[in-house]
């Protein structure tokens, strides 16, 4: 069986994100041709070049063929799916998913999605609709779109209606001066705290005319007036939505309130029945508030890039919005402000605040690099020390900083998009609510109208058996329940993001609870990803210095870290020496590395390597030695020059210091089975094992081998794959949960996994793990609660519980699941304290 790569940007060029459903349907197509056996998404060395990796069998179907087919299917695709991202108006969760059901009618739309944080997600079928179809579809409903958000790495365009001056200022315009809170949530003549103004002026109006009911002297006819008043303004936003959904074909929560609010009024108990939506609708109202607190903890974040920056353009400085910046632009930042741009410090030096980005608590000294015209060729490979993120603090020095993204593109904006798009993914505990309740209520109004007939069966007036069915439908109404899930989910994300971490929605929230194993890379993640050579071991009559300089020559061609770290070594070593050319490099997947040095060829690699090429056999007493540094836990690079074996060098990745803290600390949580896999021998990886407290180690694994592990860990349970997001990408793809390790300005890493650590820093898995572990039994919490709730209260209310105190615990209990919720926010890692 061979192997083959298409760029994914060649079959689907406007698909960028790896979680597209296209690419899914891809996949699916090239595995149902012929000759194809299987067909996944896989990274190529950290580079953002997005390939399909095909196994085929050549016997059936040519590369050629491949190739030809992956353009069609995916021409196809392309003509047949369009995507739209767009950003409105921040919302209550109830609408949001009202917004949804309305867009799911939408002609041509296939799936959806909507946020109470106001971003849209919509999938439709370009041969039923138009993207601008769908766009008159959304304001025909009423929602009010601020601006068309587009794959990342394209400049953002503004919504058709609006000016290129809205553009520039409208998404600030809305933050600042709302203070995050959402534009008129209902539309009112109070703006956005028009159903909490309605839902006071509704309980002053049933306050008063339940003292004058008391009063003799007062016609009654005056206390009715007033408690006809509660019931409008208690009931205009509760009839609206009730409205809306019964238009949809949905009978939920709104709908049984005003059945029960209007049942209460033909039995004349008008005092309940305005309790009952004052309740409901000061409820409402709370819950919405509550609800933005967690919405403006995602909302800051967007407000952390300042507005404008001074850049340095023709020997003098001029300060411009942050949207005019452009790539190679050098933006001068002052002591105490915030930083406008990513990229890297030319001039200067000074430690930057960087915990609103990465969660560090401690800042992280800069300094400037050494060649900023090499830098720029490839930033995302410089050290921590010398890349800035927009929206850190400059705390102490002035620094000079060359631009590398767009204001659109920093790792701020993905971080706040991708943030804002996870809320609109549910989670699987959401998902079966929703289904319960679609369910649930029909079953509550048939059970309140078996009621109504009570008094056929018992000896009492219609009138008794109709307040008892009213205040069934209030204790049975799942207000609850409709809330407990999305309010945890908002408010663990929001907390997660604030902490330097970038969880993906609910369910990768839900499952990183749940996990019962995690499975390690070891370079660059439990190692410090910067091995050194420890034992240069040169072979027969061969002299180290030419045997250094051959391997140097080889490696200068290569960019795998153990390359790097032999040239660096190298070249310490050999100071002063001239150092050959060589061309003709060639990468043997797994096993090593082949050029031409002086005419002759080099093969550098494992001792695998020298069992598959052409050439002499690797001598037994070159291979004791081998095993002798492999049992010492070190990384062995064998040199042939034609038919000569040079010698072997020996290199060592020394683990991190947080490394066995971390991984006491998730034992703590009660994570007992941790794996690290690796694609060094297993003596190597056994030595760093034991060294950080992992008790399980798997060596010598290809990449493919990494997947089999990940499957069969998969298979037991729900396990987590830990890596650097790019070379690890095929492995985190197939666990429960994918975690990039250190995803602050790497695109592939925020793209490729479910969870991304933005800083390089251990410690945050623990805290990431935790959260999620907190947020579950929150969420088991709310649920066991909202239906105990409603366990008790039904029951209670057929034996004849007052509608009036019904009413109380029903709303006091979706307080109380809100409240339960929003302790996520302040949620703070007790294990290694």
């Amino acid at each position: 069986m061979n192997k083959t790569k298409i760029d994914i940007e060649l079959a689907l060029p406007d698909v960028t994100d790896l979680r597209d459903q296209c690419i899914a349907r891809l996949n699916g197509m090239l595995e149902s041709r012929i000759g194809i056996d299987k067909a996944h998404v896989r990274e190529h060395d950290g580079d953002v070049d997005k390939r399909i990796c095909i196994h085929f069998d050549p016997n059936r179907i040519s590369i050629g063929e491949i190739r030809q087919f992956a353009i069609q299917a995916g021409t196809e695709l392309g003509n047949r799916y369009g995507h739209l991202l767009l950003k409105s108006a921040a919302m209550d969760a109830r609408k949001a998913r009202r917004f949804n059901d309305q867009l799911s009618q939408i002609k041509g739309v296939l799936d959806s999605g909507v946020s109470a944080n106001g971003i849209i997600r919509i999938e439709f079928a370009k041969d039923m609709t138009t993207a601008s179809s769908v766009l008159d579809g959304v304001k025909q409903l009423g929602i009010r779109v601020d601006k068309q958000l587009v794959p990342l790495g394209e400049p953002p365009k503004t919504d058709r209606e609006h000016t290129d001056h809205d553009h520039d200022h409208d998404d600030a315009h809305d933050h600042k001066k709302s203070g995050g809170a959402h534009d008129h949530k209902h539309g009112g003549i109070f703006g956005e705290r028009s159903e909490l103004i309605f839902a006071i002026i509704c309980g002053v109006l049933l306050l008063t005319g339940w003292l004058i009911s008391f009063s003799s002297s007062i016609n009654t006819w005056i206390s009715w007036a007033f408690y006809a008043g509660a019931y409008f303004f208690g009931g205009y936003y509760i009839v609206r939505e009730a409205i809306e959904k019964i238009l949809l074909r949905r009978f939920e929560i709104d709908f049984l309130m005003i059945v029960a609010a209007i049942g209460a009024a033909i039995l004349g108990a008008w005092a309940e029945g305005a309790l009952l939506l004052f309740l409901f609708a000061i409820g409402h109202a709370l819950e919405n508030y509550a609800m933005g607190r967690a919405r403006q903890a995602i909302e800051a974040l967007a407000n952390l890039a300042p507005e404008t920056a001074v850049v340095r353009r023709n020997e003098s400085t001029q300060e411009i919005p942050v949207e005019e910046l452009v790539r190679g632009d050098i933006v001068v930042v002052k002591t105490n402000e915030r930083i406008a741009a990513d990229g890297f410090v030319v001039k200067g030096q000074s430690s930057v605040d960087q915990a609103a980005i990465t969660g560090e608590s401690v800042p992280v000294d800069k300094q400037p690099v050494v060649d900023p015209v090499e830098a720029a060729k490839n930033p995302s490979a410089l050290a921590p020390e010398n890349r800035v993120f927009a929206g850190t603090i400059n705390q102490s020095g002035s620094l000079e900083i060359h631009v590398t993204q767009l204001a659109s593109e920093s790792t701020l904006a993905r971080v706040v998009t991708m943030v804002s798009e996870a809320e609109t993914q549910q989670s699987p505990t959401q998902q079966f609510t929703d289904k319960f309740e679609k369910f649930f209520v029909p079953a509550v109004v048939a059970l309140a109208v078996l009621l109504m007939f009570a008094f056929l069966m018992i000896d009492e007036p219609f009138s008794a058996s109709f307040y008892r069915a009213m205040a069934v439908l209030v204790a049975a109404s799942p207000c609850a329940l409709a809330i407990a899930t999305p309010s945890a989910v908002l408010s663990g994300v929001a907390r997660a993001a604030r902490g330097g971490v970038l969880i993906k929605g609910g369910g990768p929230l839900e499952n990183l609870g749940r996990l019962t194993a995690i499975a390690f890379d070891k370079t660059g993640t439990l190692t410090e990803g910067k091995p050194r050579i420890t034992d240069v071991v040169p072979y027969g009559d061969v002299f180290a210095d030419d045997f250094l300089k051959t391997a140097i020559a080889v490696e200068k061609l290569s960019d795998h870290p153990l390359a790097a770290a032999v040239v660096r070594d190298g070249l310490e070593k050999l100071t002063g020496t001239s150092i050959s050319e060589a061309t003709d490099l060639q990468s043997i997947t797994g096993r090593g590395i082949k050029a031409t040095v002086d005419g002759q060829p080099v093969f550098i690699g494992k001792d695998d390597l020298f069992a598959e090429v052409d050439g002499p056999a690797l001598p037994d007493d070159l291979r004791t030695t081998v095993e002798n540094l492999e049992s010492q836990g070190r990384t062995t690079m064998i040199v042939r020059r034609g038919e000569q074996y040079l010698g072997i060098i020996g290199l060592m990745d020394t683990p991190r210091e947080a490394a066995k803290t971390m991984i006491a600390n998730l034992r703590e949580l009660g994570i007992e089975r941790m794996i690290m896999i690796s694609g060094d021998n297993q003596q190597v990886a056994n030595a760093v094992a034991k060294e950080v407290g992992i008790d399980d180690a798997w060596g010598d694994l290809m990449p493919d081998d990494k997947v089999d592990s990940i499957k069969k860990l998969r298979s037991e349970g729900d396990v987590a794959m830990v890596g650097d997001g790019v070379n690890d990408a095929p492995a985190m793809a197939n666990a429960t949960v994918g975690i990039a390790m250190g995803a602050a300005g790497s695109d592939v890493a925020l793209e490729t996994a479910d969870v991304a650590l933005m800083a390089d820093e251990l410690s945050h898995l623990p805290f990431a793990v935790g959260l999620s572990r907190q947020t579950s039994r929150i969420i088991r919490q709310n649920l066991w609660y909202s239906l105990g709730m409603v366990a008790i209260l039904v029951p209670a209310t057929i034996l004849g519980l007052n509608i009036g105190f019904a009413v109380i615990l029903h709303e006091g209990s979706t307080l109380v699941v809100v409240i339960n919720a929003l302790r996520l926010l302040v949620y703070k890692n007790s294990v290694g304290n």
